[in-house]
């Protein structure tokens, strides 16, 4: 697999012609012309989801971060610490990593779009830490010194480095779905345990940070998986049995790892969120993930803490996070299909 050129004045590609990767791009932004309209469309949606992080208003959550139990601070501690890395390793990986082999200019734009999404993330957990502000240098070390979360890192991070070591066609399809797994599974759950804590009252503030960051994310998961299903019918060639497996694999360790996380950082103290409960959580958001790109369930779980999709939502909003079609998270009024 070649990088794109920047600049192509020679090719004479059409339209029609252009591929997710291993195109011939010209270099030129000719989006009058476009081959993936679901890309464009996503494109439009992100913009009109602009927002910053200082419009949500911290100031509860000084005081009520001083008045949480140990238990509490430190699944959110740790729970803050995991996005901080989420979104600083998404925002490397998505430039440097994916979108230099992607060769559909409209698919460029919402990979840049989605990297500087990720970036505003990072700004949105600084301004988090600096409201609790008593142990800013301990959250940000934690992926140092906590052994746990630096192992759930290191195995989020190896599919990406795979493809960066290694950028063949199967590669970047994996990274695709590692991509989904990331948006799709780490995120929300490190999600559900700041909406834990507000739903009983307790870091406000913070919830509605994370909302506009999830609003943002179920755009970065319709993207994957919009990739993965048109790859699906441009490459049926990449989905091998072995290329199967190998995604169930994936799907099975990430539902391992973020239940043995989900279970370390919570220990049984927070009140909603057993062991089991964030155990078929996970497991539940992984079988969803991997219908969605035309996968069997591997799990076959019910939702057992529903009362996340309503607080995840804005007070304009119709329907719930977890649907599908994500029109109703933006705040215009376009109509997103994401069929092909």
């Amino acid at each position: 697999m070649n990088r794109k050129q920047i600049y192509n004045p020679d090719s004479t590609e059409s339209v029609n012609d252009r591929k997710v990767f291993g195109g011939n791009p010209t270099g030129i932004f000719e989006l009058n012309n476009i081959k993936y309209q679901w890309a464009y469309n996503l494109w439009e949606m992100m913009l009109n989801n602009t927002w910053f992080p200082k419009e949500v208003d911290m100031t509860r959550d000084v005081n009520d971060y001083k008045n949480l139990t140990e238990a509490e601070k430190t699944a959110y501690d740790k729970a803050l610490s995991q996005l901080i890395f989420m979104d600083s390793l998404q925002t490397n990986n998505l430039i440097d990593n994916v979108n230099p082999y992607v060769t559909a200019p409209e698919i460029n734009l919402i990979l840049v779009r989605q990297s500087f999404e990720e970036a505003l993330h990072s700004q949105s957990y600084a301004v988090m830490v600096d409201s609790i502000s008593t142990n800013s240098e301990e959250i940000y070390d934690l992926w140092r010194r906590d052994m746990m979360l630096k192992h759930k890192n290191d195995a989020i991070a190896a599919v990406y480095q795979e493809l960066a070591k290694n950028p063949t066609d199967e590669n970047f399809l994996k990274a695709c779905f590692a991509n989904q797994i990331l948006e799709g599974i780490y995120f929300y759950s490190g999600f559900t345990y700041i909406y834990t804590l507000a739903r009983a009252g307790k870091m406000l503030g913070s919830a509605q940070m994370i909302r506009f960051i999830q609003r943002d994310e179920v755009t970065h998961l319709v993207l994957f998986q919009n990739l993965i299903n048109t790859l699906r019918k441009e490459r049926p060639d990449l989905f091998t049995e072995q290329l199967k497996a190998d995604v169930y694999d994936m799907f099975r360790q990430a539902v391992k790892l973020e239940s043995d996380w989900g279970k370390y950082i919570t220990q049984g103290q927070i009140l909603g969120l057993t062991n089991d409960i964030v155990e078929q959580y996970i497991q539940y958001l992984a079988d969803d993930r991997l219908n969605s790109v035309g996968f069997d369930k591997l799990y076959n779980v019910s939702n057992p803490i529903k009362w996340v999709d309503d607080f995840a939502k804005f007070n304009d909003q119709k329907t719930n996070f977890f649907e599908g079609n994500v029109a109703n998270y933006s705040k215009g009024s376009l109509s997103f299909d994401d069929d092909f």
